[in-house]
Formats: C-alpha cells, sequence, structure tokens
C-alpha cells in the first residue's frame, strides 16, 4: 500500500514539474564581429525542455523593428508567454528563437550601398554560424525559420529572397518592403545628403525592393520558401503588402496572405506570433 501511494505521488509530483516547466530568455548575450568591428548582442529563447534533453531543435530568426532591439521581442512581443503556451497545448512545436540586435552603430538589416556596414553579411557568416554551433539547433534549411515586424518584416523579406536555400517558411509582419519606387529611394538619399550614381541606386534598388525581387527572381526558387504575410487594416505599410501579394499571385507563389483589423502595433504582432509559430512549425514537421 505504502509502495503504491509513493508511486502516485512520484507520478503527481513530475506530472506537475513536466506541467510547470517553462522556456528561458536570455536577453544580454554577444557575439564578436569582424565585419561590422563590434560586439553585436542578440537574445534567444531556449524552450522548456531544452536543459532536460539532448535533443537538437528547429530555430526561428525573429526580427525587431526600427526603434527597438534584441529586446523588442522580449519586452514588448511577451516572446517567452507566448512560445511557452504554443509549446504547451501543441499549437508549436519546440524551438529555439534568435533575437539579433540590428540598431547599434547604424540601424537595419541590409548591407548599406556604400558598403561601409554590411549588417547581412554579417548576419549569415557570423551570427548564424555562431549560434548554431553553440546551441543545439538543426542547421537545416527545412529546420530555419525568419520572421520579423515592420523593418525586421523587410529584413525577413530581404534574407528569405536572397536567400531561399537558408528558410523553410518566411513571415513578414506589416513589412517595410523596401522604397515602392526609385524616385523614393533618391529622395531618401537626398534627405541624408548621400549622392550615387544612377546605375548605384538602380541596382541596389533592385535588390532591396521586395515586389522588385519577386517580379525578377526564379519562382521555383520564390516558392521553395513557405510565405505567411500579415498587416493591418490600418497599418500605414498597407500598400507594399498589398503589392508584394499581388505580385506573388501574378507569378502563382503560394502564399497566406492575412489583413486583420489593426494598426502598426505590438497589440497587432502580439495576436499574431502564436500563428507565426504554428506556421514554422508546420514545415519543421511533415505537413
Amino acid at each position: 500500500m505504502k509502495h503504491t501511494l509513493l508511486s502516485i505521488c512520484l507520478l503527481i509530483f513530475t506530472s506537475l514539474t513536466a506541467f510547470s516547466q517553462t522556456g528561458k530568455v536570455y536577453d544580454n548575450l554577444t557575439v564578436s564581429s569582424k565585419i561590422l568591428n563590434s560586439e553585436r548582442k542578440f537574445s534567444i529563447y531556449l524552450p522548456p525542455d531544452y536543459e532536460t534533453s539532448e535533443r537538437s531543435y528547429p530555430v526561428l530568426y525573429l526580427l525587431h523593428g526600427a526603434g527597438d532591439d534584441h529586446t523588442g521581442w522580449v519586452q514588448f512581443g511577451e516572446v517567452l508567454h507566448i512560445a511557452d503556451k504554443a509549446i504547451k497545448e501543441g499549437k508549436a512545436t519546440p524551438m529555439i528563437i534568435v533575437m539579433p540586435d540590428a540598431d547599434t552603430g547604424r540601424r537595419g538589416y541590409f548591407n548599406t550601398i556604400d558598403g561601409n556596414w554590411k549588417y547581412e553579411d554579417f548576419f549569415f557568416e557570423e551570427l548564424v554560424p555562431y549560434v548554431e554551433k553553440t546551441y543545439r539547433i538543426k542547421g537545416t534549411k527545412r529546420f530555419r525559420a525568419v520572421a520579423g515586424l515592420s523593418m525586421g518584416g523587410g529584413g525577413t523579406f530581404m534574407y528569405a529572397l536572397h536567400h531561399p536555400e537558408m528558410f523553410s517558411s518566411a513571415c513578414p509582419l506589416s513589412a517595410y518592403v523596401g522604397p515602392l519606387t526609385l524616385d523614393d529611394m533618391k529622395t531618401r538619399f537626398e534627405r541624408t545628403g548621400e549622392k550615387y550614381k544612377e546605375s548605384e541606386m538602380q541596382a541596389y534598388f533592385d535588390q532591396h525592393n521586395a515586389v522588385s525581387l519577386v517580379n525578377s527572381l526564379d519562382a521555383e526558387k520564390v516558392k521553395s520558401v513557405r510565405w505567411f504575410i500579415d498587416c493591418g487594416d490600418d497599418d500605414f505599410l498597407y500598400e507594399g503588402n498589398s503589392l508584394i501579394h499581388i505580385a506573388m499571385r501574378k507569378k502563382e507563389i503560394p502564399h497566406e496572405f492575412r489583413i486583420r483589423d489593426g494598426g502598426h502595433t505590438w497589440t497587432y504582432w502580439r495576436d499574431s506570433l502564436p500563428v507565426v509559430l504554428g506556421f514554422v512549425s508546420d514545415a519543421f514537421h511533415q505537413y
């Protein structure tokens, strides 16, 4: 009888412990960058069973917007609570989430036109190899995804379009798709006092406008990425997101396109994150 009671107590304790297990977020990590000549900060979410298992995990690179840094999704996006809840409810598979800082030194996820700031090179040549060596990450296309909001949505488009061989899924939220026209880009450079040749600006525009890239790239390469595009009906970036949807439809590129009630706010993006986690999990599994 005592043995039976002890077994029951141990079973209850084990169940409660597993149920109460939570993930962990570290938000002040750094990686040395020779490309950017600086220490680059990043945050990371480790799923609830990371410390008690020996398995490797899929990874989501989650990009912040302008005005935030690597702590944006932690502080305002509630990534710990939302990811834990989605995993516990079986709506998302356990995954590692990496949130890099693109606000220190110069703001943005792209290489600059003058070549003096190569953030995209840092991301692919230094950050990704570092985190996928340091943590137990499945470092293949199928188990790698990228998502982000606003400026980070633009980074999501660029990274997945420039490197479709790297990501199984891409989820731009309220994305800045780049200057909508070459004249818009010229105006921006005029405001900052930057002067470039017409050919230089055209080449940079062609590589950093998501609509232009969708129209020019091999459709099969773009199709190799699963796309989830989400933008609020009151968002000031609605036009670019709508144009991307139209361009993909014309080229018959499968994608999910969502317009919900809302604007360019954290309230909107917090509601988007559980859907994103479920969407990328479908690729991590055999959907």
